[in-house]
This record gives C-alpha cells, sequence and structure tokens, in this order.
C-alpha cells in the first residue's frame, strides 16, 4: 500500500487525466488492472459555474474508487468557484488544478500551460481553491514553456508555498507538447527543491520506465497517459514489477476481452449511439497493441453498433495471426 496526502491507494501508478479518454469506462477497466488512482477528464471551472451539464458529467461517480477531478481555467475566483461546484456534484479524493496543458485553445485562453508565465496568479488560484476544499488540491505543471523558459523549480517552489498539497510534473516544455523525450532531470530537480509528494509525468510508457523514472527522478508517483492507451494491462505489468516479480503474460484475447467491456460500459454510461464513435480511436489504439491486427483497422474505424463491435473482436479473437505485442 502507498498513500498520497493521506489517501491510502493500492501502489504508485495512477492514471493521468487525457482530455476525450479518461471517462468512467477507462478509468474502470484501467483499475481493474491495479490503477491506484485515476483522474477525471479536464473540467472547465467556468463551464461549471455556468451550470453545463455536459461538463458537469464528466465528473467522477460516487460509486468509483479513488479518482481525482482536474479542473482548468483562470482567475481565482472563478477556479475557486468552479472547485467548490465539483465537489457541490460529487466527491472527489482530491481536486488538481491543470497548470500544464499546451494545446493552443487551452494556452491562447490563458489557461493550463499559460499560467506558468504567471506565477503570482498561479499561487493565488492554489490558495483560493484550497480555502474551499475539504480534499486535497494538487497541481499539474510542465518543464517551462519552452527552453528558455524552464521555470518548473521556482513554479513548484511558489505553488508549495501557497499551499498545493502535491505536484505532478511533465518533463517536456509546452512548446515540446507531446513530441522528443521527457526531461527527468527536471522532475529531479522538482523533487529536491519541494516537500511535498512529486508525481513524475512523461515517457511511462513501460513498466522498466516506470522503474527507470522513479530511479532517476525519485518521485513518489508514477501518473500513467499514453502507455495506457490500448494497454490498461500496464498498470498490472508495473505492480508486479515493484513487487519484484515478472509481469504477467498477456494475450490478444485479454487484451479484446477489456476492449469489450470498457465498450460496454461506454453504451451503458453514455448510450450507444454517442459511445461508439468515441470508443473507435480506443479501438484502434487496442489495435496498435496487437501484431496481425492491420487487416482490420478498417472494420474497426467505421464500426457503428455495441453487436458490430462485439462480433469485430470475436473474429479477432479467432484469428491465430493476431499475438498481443504490448
Amino acid at each position: 500500500m502507498s498513500e498520497l496526502c493521506g489517501i491510502p491507494l493500492r501502489g504508485r501508478f495512477l492514471l493521468a487525466p487525457m482530455a476525450g479518454v479518461t471517462d468512467r469506462a477507462f478509468r474502470q477497466v484501467c483499475r481493474e488492472y491495479g490503477a491506484a488512482l485515476c483522474c477525471s477528464e479536464m473540467v472547465s471551472a467556468r463551464a461549471l459555474i455556468h451550470h453545463d451539464e455536459k461538463t458537469a458529467r464528466l465528473l467522477p461517480a460516487a460509486d468509483e474508487g479513488p479518482c481525482a477531478v482536474q479542473l482548468f481555467g483562470s482567475g481565482a475566483d472563478i477556479m475557486a468557484e468552479g472547485a467548490r461546484r465539483a465537489l457541490e456534484r460529487c466527491a472527489p479524493a482530491l481536486i488538481d488544478l491543470n497548470m500544464g496543458c499546451p494545446m493552443p485553445k487551452i494556452v491562447d485562453n490563458g489557461d493550463g500551460c499559460a499560467l506558468m508565465e504567471r506565477p503570482e496568479e498561479a499561487a493565488a488560484i492554489v490558495a483560493a481553491v484550497k480555502r474551499v476544499s475539504p480534499v486535497p488540491v494538487t497541481v499539474k505543471f510542465r518543464a517551462g514553456m519552452d527552453d528558455a523558459h524552464r521555470s518548473a523549480v521556482e513554479f513548484a517552489r511558489r505553488l508549495e508555498a501557497a499551499g498545493a498539497d502535491a505536484l505532478c510534473v511533465h518533463g517536456r516544455t509546452a512548446a515540446q507538447r507531446y513530441a522528443g523525450t521527457s526531461d527527468r532531470a527536471v522532475i529531479a530537480a522538482v523533487r529536491g527543491a519541494v516537500s511535498v509528494p512529486v508525481l513524475a509525468s512523461g515517457d511511462a510508457l513501460s513498466a522498466a520506465a516506470c522503474q527507470a523514472i522513479f530511479a532517476e527522478t525519485g518521485a513518489d508517483f508514477v501518473m500513467i497517459a499514453r502507455g495506457a492507451l490500448g494497454n490498461p494491462m500496464l498498470f498490472a505489468d508495473c505492480l508486479a514489477l515493484d513487487a519484484g516479480l515478472p509481469p504477467p503474460v498477456h494475450t490478444a484475447a485479454e487484451a479484446l476481452a477489456a476492449l469489450t467491456r470498457q465498450a460496454e460500459r461506454m453504451c451503458a454510461e453514455k448510450g450507444e449511439r454517442r459511445a461508439i464513435p468515441e470508443l473507435r480511436k480506443h479501438g484502434l489504439w487496442y489495435l496498435a497493441r496487437l501484431r496481425g491486427a492491420r487487416p482490420y483497422k478498417a472494420e474497426m474505424s467505421a464500426v457503428g453498433t455495441l453487436a458490430g463491435l462485439r462480433s469485430l473482436c470475436a473474429r479477432m479473437r479467432d484469428d491465430e495471426q493476431i499475438v498481443w505485442k504490448g
């Protein structure tokens, strides 16, 4: 067992928030394989304040395991009120503040990584959310805006002083987005500069990579994002390696069963008409992990019903040419 900000967890591997990806169905599958804590998709504080029900549906359900709400926005009053509204609608394990999204539509609005250029406002947001939140408040941010402005260490110190309970650092700059490699030295520098728990993010693509991240950064936890796409079994691999055991052997049938469970839950949660189009990208991520699945890619891209998805997965399961490659 591990502990983050007083929250007991069954390991050191967390599912990162990913917009349009980490919905309840995907979180459930990852949790089954050992994700110790999951994060919601990015939730707009402004949208919650304006009673946007589509946004409110992104909040975690009461019967989920430990789950964080990740809020994005700017302005201390807006973020505090957004946090209060989120807390009225659900019971998250913690509130995570997004100060690391590098996408232009977020940054150009002054949110996400743009807050790294306004550290005083970022600290004020943390302090304001802390005043209204009975649960821990964490912050996710990046190495900096670009190579000339790698401000993560000073930014981390400001956030800790403002009351942040834990910090998650992605080792890329905003300019890199998701290209290049994550700089683990930046995460290590933040770990050495603050006393609160530090979560490492970036290039957590395999169980071995996660162990290397721990060794090179001294981080307390690793947040897994792209490594889990089409591969929720990665959490089981990480837990095994962390315990000194060999990772479990996975099969194509296991992966296809996980995809089918995820599809069924998405349809139950959102309705088939909405869920199946959203599911196609997940299906393609699963297929990318299966050697020999290329001939089925076009069918997965066009699947239109849950029955069609089940049938496609069954045919792939019976195809002896398809094997798990991870």
